[in-house]
Formats: C-alpha cells, sequence, structure tokens
C-alpha cells in the first residue's frame, strides 16, 4: 500500500512567495498541497494558474480556525450566538466551493466555541461529558447541514480533533467518531492530526483504530509541531497502524515554519516517512 504525500501551504504564509514554495515542493517530491482557507483573500483564477504552472493537485482547503486567522474570533460553530453561528457556515461553505473549485476531495472543520462556554481553569482540565454533550448536540444539524452542502459538491467533509488548549469540546478520536456517528452521512468523517493526538491521545494506535472507517486523511507534526524526526513521536507505530486499517489517502504534513531555509527540514521529514512507509510493506 503506497501513500501520497502533501502538505500545508498555511505552513508557508509569510515565509516567502507561493511560487518559491510550490517549486521546491516539487522538486522535494511532494504529490499534492492543502490550500488554506482564506477564500475572501485570495484571487481564484490568478492562484489556479499558479498551481497549473508547477503541475501540483490541491488536495483540500485547510480551515482557517481559532488563532490561525484574524477572522477566527467569528469562526466558531458551538457560538450561543446566531449570527457568530451564521458566519461560521458561511465561511465553511466558502470554504467547500473554494475546495470544489480547486478540485480538491476534503474540507477540514473544528468545533471553536466562544470564550464565555469554555471555562477551564489554570490547569485546562476538559470539560465534563455531562457539561460538553448539550453544546455539541446544538451544532449537529448545523454539522448536518454542510455535510450534505459538501456532498453536493463530493468534498468530504472532515472533523479534526484538537487539543484542550485550542478547544475543548472535541479533542479525541472518541469525541469525533460519536459525532460522526450523529451526523451519519457518508461524506461526513474524522481528520486526525498526531500533534494534537500526542497531547490527548491514550495512545495513537487506540485513536487511530476507534477511527477505523471514518479516517479520511491525517494531519503529520511532531510534537513540538516541527516535521517528522524534529521531537520524539514514534511515527513508525502510527504508520504501521493506518497500514493496518487500510488507511490509503493523503498523509498531509502541518508544520509551523517560521523561518527561511525550511527546505532541509520537508525534505527530511518527506523522506523519513517514506521511508518508514517502505518498511512497513
Amino acid at each position: 500500500m503506497a501513500f501520497k504525500y502533501s502538505i500545508t501551504l498555511s505552513s508557508f504564509r509569510n515565509v516567502e512567495p507561493l511560487e518559491q514554495t510550490l517549486e521546491r515542493l516539487v522538486q522535494q517530491g511532494y504529490d499534492a498541497v492543502e490550500m488554506f482557507g482564506e477564500p475572501e483573500m485570495v484571487h481564484f483564477k490568478s492562484l489556479e494558474q499558479t498551481f497549473n504552472s508547477f503541475d501540483i493537485p490541491v488536495d483540500g482547503i485547510t480551515g482557517m480556525w481559532g488563532s490561525m486567522s484574524s477572522e477566527g474570533w467569528k469562526r466558531r460553530i458551538l457560538s450561543p450566538e446566531p449570527s457568530i453561528v451564521t458566519n461560521s457556515q458561511k465561511y465553511v461553505q466558502q470554504c467547500i466551493e473554494m475546495c470544489h473549485y480547486f478540485g480538491g476531495k476534503k474540507t477540514n472543520i473544528c468545533l471553536f466555541a466562544d470564550d464565555k462556554l469554555v471555562t477551564l481553569d489554570g490547569n485546562h482540565y476538559l470539560i465534563s461529558e455531562d457539561k460538553k454533550a448539550p453544546v455539541i448536540q446544538k451544532a449537529i444539524p448545523v454539522l448536518s447541514d454542510l455535510s450534505k452542502f459538501a456532498e453536493e459538491r463530493d468534498i468530504q467533509l472532515l472533523l479534526e480533533p484538537l487539543n484542550r488548549y485550542s478547544t475543548p469540546y472535541c479533542t479525541t478520536s472518541n469525541d469525533a467518531v460519536r459525532i460522526a456517528e450523529q451526523i451519519n452521512q457518508n461524506n461526513f468523517g474524522i481528520l486526525l492530526d498526531t500533534f494534537h493526538m500526542n497531547i490527548e491521545e491514550q495512545s495513537f494506535e487506540h485513536a487511530i483504530l476507534k477511527s477505523e472507517g471514518l479516517l479520511r486523511h491525517t494531519h503529520f507534526a511532531d510534537n513540538n509541531r516541527k516535521m517528522p524526526g524534529y521531537g520524539h513521536i514514534d511515527f513508525r507505530l502510527i504508520i504501521k497502524t493506518l497500514k493496518d486499517i487500510g488507511y490509503n489517502q493523503y498523509i498531509s504534513f502541518e508544520p509551523i515554519l517560521t523561518y527561511e531555509g525550511y527546505e532541509s527540514a520537508t525534505k527530511s521529514g518527506l523522506e523519513l516517512v517514506k521511508t518508514i512507509a517502505y518498511r512497513e510493506l
């Protein structure tokens, strides 16, 4: 079973011009990229021409949630404010339309809430299930409608659990599976991110096995949010477990890169994962 490999272009924002990034990624052997989800900030036609000129496809759209965007404050599906929920729905729909335009197949969604719903103490304990459930339940109709909107455009809508320091309402594969089972639509699945899993999951193996049948995409980053091999996560176990469940989707890298000269990291990280995947055949 051979994987394909992509990387999130949001990792390269403010580092260098897009053309320079794409040229380097193609040379290093990436099969595709994930475009960052800021539909109102890019010119679709010129961006399409840029992707075509480097002959690299767009696998999907990475949602810009929370602190990843200056607009993140109004992208909160779990908000009790109807106007915020409506804006969040519109944003996801725009990302879905953007994904469809560029020929991608996946858009992720994260369940952020207003600060008034995130009543954590200084130790960032998780919200109890009895307090979490009613907040999530109000979002089920919204997620269901968005999933149907995506299905009409042949797009997979993928719920991504985040760690508690981002949002405490969907932090594990168990949380995501419960929500996906309530939505119960073929194009609604799960995206697992190794950085968040390292903080919240009992084990990588358990989380992946729990998500079998729903796991449609993965984000790889080490425990320090650098490329694989620059921290301590056991990617051998992760890749072995992905193979055990017959996962045949993209492995997409989502590191934080805030410096020029990143090319050695993106090259060695990709080569490391490819080597492990080959050995696990």
